[in-house]
């Protein structure tokens, strides 16, 4: 017999019928939910618990989560790197780039924005299988706004996207020392890694908030990874990152009207030496602008989905 209360949440109520039905890990879960939600009220006032620990409690689950999952890591960095590897040693040849840099010099920032990619969805997916096992449901029934369940999720994941961007950032020329790659030039020094982490900070949010957008309404998490394989690779492979925009034709209007090229397109610029006289990439401000646009929409999205009365949540 299950003893939860029945909160009334704006999703739905979680009824005895419903608690029935409940295995031992989701009775395990939802009291895991409940502890967070006891320490949030015992930090503030049990009516109106502080916003910023519910969105600090979130983020930093995110982030002992995926460093218990030592595969996580493996998945994140070492499918990029490969990618980085093979395709640069077999594209060298035929590939011309803008100011005559290198494949791998052109590759290299694409695979930092693969590595954001893959980092919000898997951060993401989270979601699906926190409400499979009930802790969803525990923190939707906490005093708290569902603007701070958002920015704690999306958080999380922008902090572990940015801290494996960086480390690629800084270890991938070093690959050219085991000679599995040619000598590059990045153009990254200690004077613009701030500027280079703080962008790459604004596309791990605008991603994560988009992974956080299309796994809220889902249950399963193959439907997920199918989503993920007919629309987030093909905006990645379409955003610049695999290779230049045509000058003309269907493609080039599809590369331009994908948010995530300017992404792309404004980090390469920070960490790409000689390319401020290209005329073909998008400038650093308007890739700036399109970026804060498409963060702002998706996060506003995210937490209007939230917030949307649905028995979903409930289940």
């Amino acid at each position: 017999m299950c003893l939860l209360p029945e909160p009334d949440i704006g999703f739905g109520k979680l009824n005895s019928r419903e608690c029935d039905g409940m295995s031992e890990r989701d009775m395990s879960n939802t009291r895991g939910s409940s502890e967070l939600i006891g320490q949030m009220k015992r930090a503030g006032t049990e009516r109106k618990p502080s916003p910023v620990l519910a969105v600090y409690s979130l983020a930093k689950r995110e982030l002992v989560r995926f460093f218990r999952q030592r595969t996580r890591i493996v998945g994140a960095l070492g499918q990029p790197i490969i990618f980085w590897i093979l395709f640069g040693a077999g594209l060298q040849g035929s590939f011309r780039g803008p100011a005559g840099i290198s494949y791998q010099e052109y590759f290299f920032p694409g695979v930092a924005v693969m590595i954001v990619m893959f980092t919000a969805i898997f951060s993401t997916i989270s979601i699906i299988e926190d409400r499979r096992e009930g802790f969803l449901q525990g923190v939707l029934v906490a005093p708290i706004s569902r603007t701070a369940i958002v920015l704690g999720k999306v958080l999380g994941g922008t902090i572990l996207a940015v801290l494996q961007a960086v480390l690629f950032l800084a270890l991938g020329p070093a690959i050219a020392w085991i000679g599995l790659a040619p000598t590059i030039s990045t153009g990254l020094t200690w004077s613009n890694l701030p500027v280079v982490i703080g962008y790459l900070a604004l596309v791990g949010f605008a991603l994560t908030s988009l992974g956080y957008l299309i796994a809220w309404p889902m249950d399963s998490t193959h439907g997920f990874h199918a989503i993920m394989s007919i629309f987030l690779m093909p905006m990645w492979l379409l955003s610049g990152s695999f290779f230049p925009a045509p000058d003309s034709g269907w493609l080039a209007w599809v590369i331009r009207m994908n948010p995530l090229t300017y992404g792309t397109s404004g980090l390469r610029r920070l960490v790409t030496p000689n390319l401020d006289a290209v005329a073909e990439l998008p400038s650093l401000p308007l890739s700036l602008a399109v970026t804060i646009g498409s963060a702002v929409l998706y996060l506003s999205l995210a937490i209007w989905m939230t917030g949307r009365q649905t028995t979903h949540n409930a289940r």
